[in-house]
């Protein structure tokens, strides 16, 4: 045991008078490490983010369009809906006997980049993500009044929030003041828990504020000499004619097919019902061809920095002829030159992974929020799954088989110094 913490001593030493050469080959290492965790880490964080944004939703309908297009819009607020649904049909829909509840959503408007989600008390009561959790308050309750808002904690803390601050929200996702809807400020009645879903980036009115806000908009244009007050539109009787998309839940998990196929038939208006989780798995399939090309990239660097791992200790190994030959005439037998060789790729595989591993984190606490304000998915820095684990395993025993190659050169080379009596 002592002889190998011996040959350990010497090829840290080793490595450290030759750092100069070898930190290229650490930093290649840890470059395909932080590659190799980080599309790991990011797939199934995002995957995960996709599933929980839509637990104990059975159905989620909305103008006919592709189911994928459908998910995105209506539950992750990426893209614009083809077109909307009518509020007469949702509440056809919200009748038949095998609905439980439905969540209208009603999107377009923004407040300095948040979407806004107008929708009714349901959304409260019935929404559910990661675990079958509900919505709760951090400060405050839900709208009471018209012009009352509930945001999310993302916009809470990006935009310094607080309760009963007055907040005025913008005609489409622009961020000028000439689309403002300043005529009629919102007074924020709430601020919700952290979800990690899409709900944090949220700013939620009810369905009868947001007619009221368009009152005198139209075509996306406001008309000209036609600004209600706050008060003149408190006191109409307004009622949403479109809604974007609906969340459906139903009394029976095997009713969704029958509804699916009656929201699918609807001679209304053409009409669509998704399965949330199957929607996901589509999207799924179509980013799976990009996945594999990152993982191939990836694999690619992590084979061309082991190559630089052999390609360092090799050419390295003239110059070492002579520490070599005197290793083994002081005693030192031809396994323990390989084992010297061995803990070399060791000490530089294992400084790679340390330095790739530390990267990934620092990278997901320096850029999650960026990533949760500007896209809506949530990265956090959690232990490593079994998927990284083996990732990390396979590259260090990838370094440890490549460092046999110069292992065995060197075998064969301090042997042959050592018997040779002019070196």
């Amino acid at each position: 045991m002592k002889k190998f913490l011996n040959l350990l001593k010497i090829a840290v030493k080793s490595a450290w008078n030759r750092r100069f050469t070898l930190f290229l080959v650490v930093c290649a290492i840890s470059i395909s490490t932080a590659l190799l965790l980080s599309i790991e880490k990011i797939r199934t964080q995002v995957k995960e983010n996709f599933i929980n944004s839509v637990v104990g939703t059975d159905l989620i309908a909305g103008a006919r369009t592709s189911s994928v297009q459908l998910l995105l819009y209506s539950v992750f607020h990426i893209g614009n809906a083809t077109n909307n649904i009518g509020y007469d049909t949702l509440k056809r829909i919200e009748q038949q006997p095998e609905v439980s509840w439905v969540i209208p959503v009603s999107l377009g408007d923004s407040h300095h980049g948040f979407p806004v989600v107008a929708t009714n008390e349901n959304f409260f009561r019935h929404f559910q993500y990661a675990d079958h959790k509900k919505i709760k308050f951090r400060s405050g309750n839900a709208p009471v009044n018209m012009f009352d808002v509930v945001i999310g904690n993302e916009v809470a803390k990006k935009l310094n929030y607080q309760i009963k601050e007055k907040i005025i929200l913008t005609h489409g996702m622009t961020d000028s003041s000439l689309a403002n809807h300043d005529n009629a400020p919102f007074r924020i009645a709430g601020i919700l828990n952290p979800t990690g879903t899409p709900v944090d980036r949220s700013v939620i009115i009810y369905l009868p504020a947001m007619e009221a806000i368009h009152v005198n908009w139209k075509g996306g244009t406001p008309i000209a000499n036609l600004k209600l007050s706050q008060n003149q539109l408190e006191k109409l009787s307004l009622k949403p004619k479109t809604v974007t998309a609906a969340f459906i839940g139903l009394k029976k998990r095997s009713q969704i097919f029958s509804m699916q196929k009656f929201i699918k038939e609807y001679s209304g208006e053409p009409l669509m019902a998704i399965i949330p989780g199957v929607a996901i798995d589509e999207l799924w399939g179509m980013l799976n061809n990009g996945e594999q090309i990152l993982w191939i990239i990836s694999a690619l660097v992590t084979v061309s920095s082991l190559l630089g791992l052999v390609a360092v200790i090799l050419a390295g190994l003239g110059q070492r002829r002579r520490e070599l030959a005197i290793l083994r005439s002081v005693g030192a037998n031809p396994v323990d030159i390989i084992v010297l060789m061995v803990y070399e790729g060791f000490i530089i595989t294992a400084l790679g992974i340390i330095i790739g591993i530390i990267t990934v984190y620092a990278g997901i606490m320096l850029y999650a929020r960026y990533f949760a304000e500007n896209y809506g998915f949530f990265i956090s820095a959690d232990f490593f799954s079994c998927t990284e684990i083996m990732i990390i395993l396979g590259i260090f025993t990838a370094g440890l088989l490549a460092s046999l190659i110069p292992a065995y050169k060197a075998y064969r080379i301090s042997l042959s110094d050592g018997l040779n009596a002019s070196v």
